[in-house]
């Protein structure tokens, strides 16, 4: 799986968006648990920049799962309408906040997070990274999925669970909490579609620049 051969180096490899990344709060502009958790949930298949676009509006309206809990479909769309699967988001949010009822009874730990309807694996490892909780998993955002196969971690794959698992036999757990991040944010800077490989940060151990572009 580890296409450079010694899988206890990958944590030497990659330091430097470690040292670069490490703590730098997600893209979503969340102020608390709740609004994290909603915002993720919303942001499935959508822009991180059109959730943060909708919030204020919608936490003005719904600042705690309590008041979310008990308001109906209806009155609830309209403030989630502009985003993608709004109907489908809303109906998981509504069951959220009329199962947990308060923000102190939001679940931080991966089974019970998972266990709620529209969080997935990569869901609730953004929730726990972002609440400081122990890491069970490693994000694996689209940015991750993209990435960490050019870097030469793992194989490609397009499945986000898949990718989180081959990270997980590949990386050491200590980095789990902060190396899914730190590679999305360069996937979101550098490494992108069309990757910046020459203010690249990690082109002198990347599989795809040494032998696509060097």
């Amino acid at each position: 799986m580890d296409l450079f051969g010694e899988t206890s180096d990958w944590e030497i490899k990659l330091k430097p968006i470690l040292d670069k990344y490490k703590g730098k709060t997600h893209p979503l502009e969340y102020q608390n648990t709740y609004q994290l958790l909603v915002m993720v949930i919303l942001s499935a298949q959508d822009s991180d920049a059109n959730i943060n676009k909708i919030a204020p509006v919608l936490f003005e309206k719904f600042p705690t799962l309590s008041s979310l809990s008990k308001t109906d479909f209806e009155t609830f769309i309209p403030y989630i309408s502009k985003v993608r699967n709004f109907g489908t988001k809303a109906n998981w949010l509504l069951e959220i906040a009329k199962t947990i009822q308060n923000d102190d009874d939001i679940p931080l730990n991966m089974k019970e997070l998972t266990a709620l309807k529209g969080v997935g694996r990569k869901s609730a490892n953004v929730i726990l990274r972002e609440t400081g909780k122990p890491a069970e998993g490693i994000i694996a955002d689209l940015h991750v999925i993209r990435v960490a196969p050019r870097i030469g971690i793992i194989k490609e794959a397009k499945d986000g669970n898949k990718v989180e698992k081959d990270l997980m036999q590949v990386l050491p757990k200590n980095i789990w909490s902060e190396i899914g991040m730190a590679i999305s944010f360069l996937g979101r800077e550098t490494c992108r579609p069309k990757p910046k490989c020459e203010e690249c940060i990690l082109a002198d151990i990347c599989f795809y620049y040494s032998t696509e572009v060097a």
